[in-house]
């Protein structure tokens, strides 16, 4: 039994990191389309043609986001907003995000 637990704990700490694996694939991808938008103005499309081929559709099924038309709506708009994801995923943006829905609120 022991030894069943111990496997199963190894799988699903080797499924975690697949997934982790993925989910970088999937960030590297929109960096890759704000570049793509900031040079050439198609990012959002970019994003939104690779979310829907198969290879994105698995891609982002094996980072475990369902890929779905509202995840590619929400890709699309992250792209717009120009933001690359190490600057969003970062404490310091998510502070000043904060600071500026408190500002908002107060006014």
């Amino acid at each position: 039994m022991r030894d069943f637990v111990d496997g199963s704990a190894f799988n699903f700490e080797q499924g975690q990191r697949a997934r982790k694996l993925f989910a970088a694939v999937v960030l590297a991808a929109l960096d890759d389309a704000i570049a793509d938008d900031k040079k050439y103005g198609n990012g959002p499309e970019q994003i939104a043609r690779w979310a829907r081929s198969r290879d994105g559709r698995e891609v982002l099924s094996c980072a475990g986001i369902d890929p779905n038309e509202r995840v590619v709506k929400g890709l699309m708009e992250f792209v717009s907003k120009g933001v690359r994801t190490s600057v969003a995923l970062s404490r310091e943006e998510s502070e000043r995000r904060m600071a500026a829905e408190a500002e908002s609120e107060a006014a």
